[in-house]
């Protein structure tokens, strides 16, 4: 099955398609910019929101604002997007750099930012339209399975420092270091003196905030 066939869309413009497909890690340039998936996925990401957006506020008529924004993050979130990129492929199709072990494919910060370029393809290219069947078709399902709207970890953080009237909690980026085509991210996160911290790695930065949330909620419930 082409790409085209996955996405139920044939390109006008297949330099979008090609450039949506194209990991930084290949260095490449066109007319001096850079030629990689990064912007599309910028794009891609908002597209997403409306989208998912829609998706929710139709299948949940009973949701106030705060349980459809809960069901919506988790939508978007990075761990949804790579579920789904995985589950139609997309990883065999990334364009990756000479010598790369084939692993790059199956990285899950890589499968989140493809998918959402490929949605910021197909919206520079048709339009809202072909962008929203390819949303709803494959988020639709899923959206139907957040029986409950879901409290990340960053979001439980945040009201138990809200809860104690402490300050919001800090993400800080401590170190990037491997390859370019994968990173790995060592993000710290603190209340303030008494909330304590915690530091967790991985291969995005959204990925590193919640397991690094997700450790300091754990030592601070256990208080």
């Amino acid at each position: 099955m082409s790409i085209e066939d996955i996405l139920g869309h044939r390109f006008k413009n297949r330099k979008l398609l090609d450039e949506a497909l194209t990991h930084p890690g290949c260095a490449e340039t066109r007319n001096d910019l850079p030629y990689n998936y990064q912007r599309l996925e910028f794009l891609g990401d908002a597209v997403l929101g409306i989208a998912v957006a829609e998706i929710v506020y139709t299948l949940y008529p009973r949701d106030n604002e705060g349980s459809l924004a809960k069901r919506h993050a988790a939508l978007v979130r990075g761990e949804s997007l790579a579920a789904i990129a995985r589950s139609l492929g997309l990883g065999a199709f990334i364009k990756i750099p000479a010598g790369s072990d084939e692993s790059v494919r199956d990285n899950a910060s890589n499968l989140e930012d493809i998918c959402e370029a490929l949605i910021g393809a197909l919206y520079l290219d048709g339009g809202l339209e072909p962008a929203r069947a390819f949303i709803h078709k494959h988020w639709s399902e899923l959206a139907r399975g957040v029986q409950a709207a879901p409290k990340d970890a960053k979001t439980a953080l945040q009201e138990w420092a809200q809860g104690l009237g402490l300050p919001l909690p800090v993400y800080t980026v401590l170190s990037t270091t491997g390859p370019a085509h994968a990173p790995q991210f060592t993000l710290e996160v603190t209340v303030n003196a008494e909330g304590g911290k915690a530091t967790a790695t991985a291969a995005s930065k959204r990925q590193a905030e919640q397991l690094a949330a997700t450790e300091l909620l754990a030592h601070l419930l256990k208080e």
